[in-house]
């Protein structure tokens, strides 16, 4: 009976270590980097560094998402190597809720969250009792309120900070209804309201810019600046900090000049 038990033992200890091993090299990061990210802008910036990586050594692959949950659940699940579409105060209450700790590798870009309307031209045509839609996630619903505080259309109270929710709203003037909405859905459903407060990378590939088409913009100042994401560690590793630079690169500078020529896509140093 003892010897079963050794035998036993050994088997689980040599699967334990196995499986050890293996999880630890799915989270090396050689000279392929595989990196998840939504449409727009996020994929196209990172397409357009693909030839400079290989330049030095380094195989770009770009998996595109099209949500906000699963390019972290993989990239925590080490099915992904690295992550770009989100911004720092989100990958920080995401961590938070899902017990995670990735990390930012950089910070490469804003992309400023704007108010738009299919049907008034500005904040001051939005009636009595007017539906606003915003994004449902925690910290861009936050983001949103913030905006329309800014907008003058509400205001907050005082301890509500980045994860204000529509509950910590204490004054309505104009007794705004709110729908929460997955961000992505956003720029579909403004025939069904009367304004939406939408995210660049969902605002941009429905044509929409901030600038031009938005009631009211957020500032140039936002702290909300989108990040190349890792698991703990891997902000250091070459390819990474290869990556990071390559989005830094005059000839990114040059495109985002010349795509995003009325400020939907800011730079940051």
């Amino acid at each position: 009976m003892k010897k079963i038990l050794v035998t036993l033992f050994v088997l689980v200890a040599s699967f334990a270590f196995a499986f050890a091993n293996g999880a630890n090299e799915s989270h090396e990061i050689g000279d392929t980097i595989r990196v998840g990210a939504t449409p727009d802008p996020h994929a196209a910036l990172l397409n357009l560094v693909v030839d400079d990586l290989a330049e030095q050594g380094y195989t770009l692959e770009v998996i595109e998402f099209t949500d906000y949950v699963t390019p972290n659940e993989a990239l925590q699940a080490g099915e992904i190597d690295a992550n770009y579409f989100q911004h720092l105060p989100y990958l920080e209450s995401f961590n938070a809720e899902r017990g995670y700790n990735l990390v930012s590798a950089g910070g490469i870009h804003i992309e400023p969250l704007a108010l738009y309307s299919n049907s008034y031209a500005s904040v001051d045509e939005l009636p009595d009792g007017a539906t606003i839609a915003i994004p449902n996630d925690p910290t861009n619903e936050g983001r949103a309120l913030l905006l329309l505080q800014s907008a003058g259309l509400i205001k907050l109270a005082e301890d509500a900070g980045l994860e204000a929710v529509p509950q910590d709203i204490v004054e309505n003037p104009k007794n705004l209804s709110f729908r929460e909405i997955e961000a992505a859905t956003l720029p579909r459903i403004m025939s069904d309201v009367d304004g939406a407060v939408i995210n660049g990378n969902y605002a941009i590939p429905a044509g929409l810019i901030a600038t031009r088409d938005g009631l009211y913009v957020e500032g140039a100042d936002s702290p909300y600046v989108n990040v190349i994401a890792v698991r703990p560690g891997d902000e250091d590793n070459p390819a990474v900090v290869a990556l990071v630079n390559a989005l830094k690169s005059d000839e990114v500078k040059e495109y985002v000049a010349e795509r995003y020529p009325n400020g939907e896509v800011i730079l940051v140093d």
